[in-house]
């Protein structure tokens, strides 16, 4: 069986995401049999020319308006893998759907219109998939026809473009000259562009590396439910969730945070299906546990043998903020990672970046829409989870304000636990001082080990 990767298309508005999908489908020969007919019988019945983005804009408002409004999912399949291509909004004002989309992704692909070159949005779109953890991307130079597939245009295109990505942590792949209304260098290289030295857009998706997949990451279980089943001779209770990271197995010892208890699991419960040893990422389960535990709907179960999730109620993170209304300090807002739905507020606004310049700003007090920031969070209780380069599944977080999706981030540093070891080391340095001045003779120790997790002596 092929492996599957997940690859998002983003881009500004009319840049021709939609376009290169609806190419790549055709081209690959993964469309359903008689779709591109119907499409183009279609728009010969309503009197307009066809389009390959027809094929993905399904939408009544997408077709009359010319923009994708949500992000769709479109399989196909190279010699190499399994795709699934995710459609993200280019409009400035979709924000929140194309991050919910490339949310997803392990790669992706960032079009620029050779004809209107960068686009603010380009420069943002970039900067999102930097915040969102993607760090492999290919950048398609698209409509090159519109400028008869100039050199100079790409080039100056490459150079300007390679400068910000850079800037942001970032290096593409590849920069592609193509054109995908005419199919340039999407899965062929064409004579077209005999200047380019480089291989197709195809060859470059199939050259993007798996990450270590999620089956093999420590088990990371957020917790859905608790149901009692009162009918059966041995009364049940089913503590229901689904897999984010990992895999579990009957008689596996696992922990819940932030409830802080240990059990074994007795059996793995699935609908309609008996005798379920094995579970992993992506399954959505019920276990059983040795023992009936009181713990939090909303806990998130780890393997005890497996690397433990971070706990604390105060973290670094990165944030994109989507709201017209300012992000402020102290102001409160919902927190929600994973099934936690918790207050929150940001205690500093350590710096604002503009992502259109790539601009910082240290001494900020609100953060405004579509900019990015540097903030510490503080939740009104401690709340498991990753950093970034650990699991970007359970380091992921959205803020809510009024109902509405404000903001989303990343977390990048677990603060608790940093200042703890600051006040230990303040603490052990005047301790030691201490020592030196009053008994000259006795060797200053180190305390590491010698306090506890809630900073007293053992």
């Amino acid at each position: 069986m092929k492996e599957r990767m997940d690859v998002v298309i983003v881009g500004h508005v009319d840049h021709g995401k939609s376009t290169l999908v609806g190419r790549l489908l055709t081209d690959t020969g993964s469309l359903p049999e008689g779709k591109l007919d119907a499409v183009k019988k279609l728009c010969i019945r309503n009197a307009k020319p066809f389009e390959y983005a027809f094929l993905l804009d399904a939408l009544k408002d997408e077709q009359s308006q010319g923009i994708t409004i949500d992000t769709a999912r479109i399989f196909f399949t190279s010699a190499k893998r399994e795709y699934i291509i995710i459609d993200a909004p280019g409009h400035i004002d979709f924000l929140k759907n194309m991050i919910s989309g490339a949310a997803r992704a392990e790669a992706a692909i960032l079009l620029i219109d050779a004809d209107e070159g960068i686009a603010e949005n380009s420069r943002r779109h970039a900067y999102m998939l930097s915040l969102l953890g993607i760090k492999q991307i290919a950048v398609v130079i698209n409509k090159m026809d519109l400028c008869e597939y100039s050199e100079e245009v790409y080039n100056k295109i490459k150079t300007d473009f390679g400068k910000y990505l850079k800037g942001i942590g970032i290096e593409s792949k590849a920069y592609i000259p193509a054109s995908a209304r005419n199919g340039i260098n999407l899965i062929d290289i064409s004579e077209k562009t005999s200047w380019y030295n480089g291989v197709s857009l195809l060859n470059v998706m199939d050259s993007f590396t798996k990450e270590k997949s999620l089956k093999e990451k420590p088990l990371r279980m957020y917790l859905q439910g608790i149901y009692k089943f009162q009918g059966d001779k041995n009364k049940r209770r089913i503590y229901a969730g689904s897999i984010s990271s990992g895999e579990l197995k009957v008689n596996d010892v696992i922990g819940f945070l932030p409830s802080n208890k240990k059990t074994t699991i007795k059996s793995i419960e699935v609908f309609n299906r008996t005798g379920i040893e094995t579970a992993v990422s992506g399954n959505a389960i019920g276990l059983t546990l040795d023992e009936e535990l009181y713990v939090t709907e909303t806990d998130l179960i780890y393997k005890v043998d497996e690397e433990k999730p971070l706990l604390s109620d105060r973290f670094l993170a990165n944030i994109f903020w989507m709201d017209s209304e300012p992000l402020r300090t102290a102001k409160e807002y919902k927190f929600k990672m994973g099934t936690q739905n918790i207050s929150a507020s940001i205690e500093k606004i350590e710096s604002v970046l503009h992502t259109s310049e790539l601009t910082s700003n240290t001494d900020a007090s609100l953060v405004k829409k579509h900019e990015a920031a540097k903030c510490i969070i503080k939740t009104r209780r401690k709340i498991p989870f990753d950093l970034v380069n650990q699991n970007v599944n359970t380091s992921r977080f959205v803020l809510v304000d009024n109902c509405n999706i404000v903001g989303g981030g990343l977390i990048i540093e677990n603060l608790y636990e940093n200042n703890r070891k600051k006040e230990y080391s303040n603490f052990e340095l005047e301790f030691n001082q201490l020592v030196r001045k009053h008994f000259p003779h006795w060797e200053a120790k180190s305390l590491e080990g010698e306090i506890n997790e809630q900073g007293s002596f053992i």
